[in-house]
């Protein structure tokens, strides 16, 4: 195995941490830096904060994140599908629209069991 071949990659990782790092540093210096009362408060939302911030969430929120997570994460499978569809054939083709009708049901029943209900 020729390491060589990677030494672009290792150049542009280089390159970018030693950007970032060197912006990060210079905002520091160059910046403004004055604080006051305001800036300095844990809310910096134009309000005084009206209840506890460990106060506790729905749980539909949570469920409504998941959700959303579970389906964009099974999104993300299209794009490499799509790009080798010509290669894999009727059966790649068969198995993802497999997947995309298991998909399609499982959002049905999350529909119907009011899961994307909020209220």
């Amino acid at each position: 195995m020729n390491y060589l071949e990677y030494l672009p990659i290792f150049v542009f990782i280089l390159i970018a941490v030693g950007l970032s790092a060197g912006f990060a540093v210079l905002s520091g210096f160059v910046g403004p830096n004055n604080p006051d009362k305001e800036k300095l408060s844990a809310y910096e939302c134009g309000f005084s904060p009206f209840d506890d911030a460990r106060g506790r969430f729905d749980v539909r929120f949570y469920l409504v994140a998941i959700l959303f997570i579970i389906f964009d994460l099974e999104v993300a499978f299209l794009f490499p599908w799509a790009i080798s569809l010509s290669t894999i054939g009727m059966a790649g083709y068969i198995s993802m629209m497999l997947f995309l009708f298991i998909l399609t049901v499982g959002f049905i029943y999350e529909w119907k069991k009011g899961a994307l209900d909020w209220e």
